[in-house]
């Protein structure tokens, strides 16, 4: 099959037509939207129906599937009807469950939906992870004397739960939540600190400039999206990629965020590993200080 030379062909279907959404002209994403939207039907589609139902021509749905990476739209379509029916033998989902949250939805279809989104979120993310990269990112923050980290909306949860691993095995390491602070902090940085800003597109600009402005003070740049090609990607000495699914009806908030909390505990635990000893014993004695047998002696001396 011949491929573009620049696919990632680890990738499967769906997570390249993801991983490109952002690049894509309007056309091109009426597309990849409509295909994302019912995977196996749109497999079983020709090119003209395809254009149809995206509301394009077949000129879009050719450029859509060469910049995804394929030469012909018979092994596009092969490829998809593949993808689909793997995703539905190994979740034992109906083919419902790719669609977006509807308005005569009952509660046992919400909780299959979104079960299902979560739960692919992370083995896509999973699968597709470059352990190379995260090695690369476990060394830099493991070598680095203090992490900024900054992140928008539910990219500043992910940054939260970050710092708050990396503080607990004694690592100095600051979240910050709002842009001119992370940005007035990124400039005072040096060579000797790395920053790890996280989005789900890549193009939040806040996050990016903060980027841009630690990697002029000579600091480390680790990057946490779902689009490598983004503005933020470009930014990045490192970028980890997940592989999130997001709709109108289930954005960043679940998707994307379950996928990167899940890359944030095997970057935490990688860092966490490569001082053991240290890291066991800072996390015993934080997990000592919070058990709930100190609770009383504390409220004494509180009303004493």
């Amino acid at each position: 099959m011949e491929r573009a030379e620049n696919l990632d062909s680890s990738r499967t279907v769906l997570v390249r037509i993801r991983s490109v959404l952002p690049t894509l002209r309007p056309s091109e994403r009426a597309v990849a939207e409509a295909i994302l939207a019912e995977p196996a039907q749109a497999a079983s589609m020709p090119i003209g129906d395809l254009a149809g139902r995206s509301g394009t021509s077949t000129a879009s749905v050719v450029r859509f599937y060469r910049k995804v990476g394929y030469a012909g739209y018979s092994e596009f379509r092969l490829d998809l009807a593949r993808e689909a029916a793997r995703e539905n033998v190994a979740n034992e989902v109906p083919a419902e469950a790719y669609e977006d949250i509807d308005r005569s939805d009952s509660l046992q279809d919400i909780v299959t939906k979104i079960a299902f989104n979560e739960t692919m979120s992370i083995t896509d993310t999973a699968q597709h992870l470059d352990l190379s990269r995260l090695a690369d990112a476990v060394e830099v923050i493991s070598a680095a004397r203090k992490t900024d980290i900054f992140g928008v909306g539910a990219g500043a949860l992910v940054g939260q739960d970050l710092q708050q691993k990396l503080h607990r095995v004694g690592r100095t390491a600051f979240s910050w939540s709002e842009a001119h602070a992370a940005w007035t902090s990124a400039a005072l940085l040096d060579s000797g600190c790395v920053v790890v800003g996280i989005s789900y597109s890549g193009a939040t600009a806040d996050t990016v400039e903060f980027l841009r402005i630690a990697k002029e003070a000579g600091a480390r740049t680790i990057a946490i999206t779902n689009h490598e090609e983004s503005p933020l990607g470009r930014e990045a000495d490192v970028v980890l990629c997940t592989a999130a699914r997001e709709s109108p009806f289930r954005p960043g908030a679940l998707g994307s965020r379950i996928a990167q909390m899940m890359l944030v505990d095997c970057l935490f635990v990688g860092i966490a590993q490569r001082s053991y000893d240290e890291s066991i014993t800072a996390l015993r004695k934080t997990h000592a200080v919070i058990q709930p047998t100190r609770l009383p002696q504390s409220g004494r001396r509180a009303r004493d």
